[in-house]
């Protein structure tokens, strides 16, 4: 049976060598599995993320469990875990935490693998030796760098105050595990993106969520429990456009869709504050209090200017309940 990453090794030149690093490189790579996930067609997230997905996952407890991105997870009624040896071990998803957009999972049967420690990402430098791993062993291992460490603001209102940027691009980045010079998790890997340098030329990176985040939560998120109150939810798909926000698609069900939302519309203020990025949309969105407040808008749709009011939601009760395998 074939890996899930087959065709996606690292070139050789590019790959981390074991004698440079004073912990057992190969053993905490074999830490890192494939995931494969597979979600019910007519799921609330099957039409943004798809029914079936593919990503990675690390192993941070003795019992099988295994922190990922949430997006790799949610609403799933299937999730498998495969080591680089290709042993599939069916799992169950614990939690996902919005917020973070971290995930964990618990394996069904003993992995009987290595373990990653969480640790800290503000300890890294920009001239650390640092590891970007995907599932597969040393073949899915590249060597990294830090490139910035800055707020990221997603157009799914998701917004994280420090972010990692990582050079250079996984190939199968999401839920990939940064691993620092000491051989602890790091950071989490989410999305593909790119940087354009002080020369004008852009290349390919990844955003890693960093693993720091994980531990407060810990506890709730591996027992099913939500690690933090909800967040009101208007389910608005934004853009930054000279120094505004822009509605470019509404989430079908949600309260922005309700109310009749239109893609051109820009969001000029939020119970009176000028807006004009998506940080400042989530900050001031998410200070007015929890899912069901009342969220007052001034929109601008065409030459016309009016204020309207959404009641907000709690984005994960449009979430299918998590069940069993």
């Amino acid at each position: 049976m074939s890996f899930p990453f087959d065709g996606l090794e690292v070139d050789e030149e590019l790959r981390p060598l074991a004698r440079l690093f004073d912990f057992d490189l190969i053993g905490a790579l074999s830490a890192v599995v494939a995931l494969e996930a597979r979600v019910p067609q007519d799921a609330h997230s099957a039409r943004s993320l798809g029914a079936e997905r593919i990503g990675n996952a690390t192993v941070i407890g003795p019992e099988g469990l295994a922190l990922t991105m949430g997006y790799l997870v949610m609403e799933a009624e299937q999730v498998t875990l495969i080591t680089a040896g290709g042993r599939r071990v069916d799992a169950h998803v614990l939690g996902v935490d919005q917020a973070t957009g971290l995930a964990l999972v618990h394996a069904l049967e003993p992995l009987n693998l290595p373990t990653l420690r969480i640790g800290d990402s503000h300890r890294l430098r920009g001239d650390d030796a640092i590891v970007s791993a995907g599932g597969g062993g040393p073949a899915h291992a590249l060597s990294s760098r830090l490139i910035a460490r800055a707020p990221f603001a997603g157009y799914w209102e998701y917004y994280l105050d420090e972010a990692l940027y990582v050079a250079p691009a996984h190939p199968h980045w999401s839920g990939s595990a940064l691993i620092g010079p000491s051989g602890e998790l790091v950071g989490v890997g989410s999305l593909f993106m790119e940087h354009r340098g002080e020369d004008g030329e852009t290349a390919p990176l990844n955003m890693f969520v960093p693993a720091e985040l994980l531990p407060p939560i810990l506890d709730d998120l591996s027992r099913g429990r939500p690690g933090r109150t909800p967040r009101p939810w208007l389910g608005l798909i934004s853009q930054e456009s000279q120094s505004r926000v822009v509605v470019a698609d509404v989430t079908p069900g949600g309260p922005a869709a309700r109310a009749e939302l239109r893609r051109g519309d820009v969001i000029h203020r939020i119970a009176g504050e000028p807006i004009t990025d998506l940080a400042g949309l989530y900050h001031r969105l998410w200070a007015l209090g929890p899912p069901g407040v009342t969220v007052p808008l001034t929109l601008q749709r065409g030459r016309e200017v009016f204020d309207m009011e959404i009641r907000s939601a709690d984005r994960t009760r449009m979430l299918r309940k998590q069940r069993l395998n």
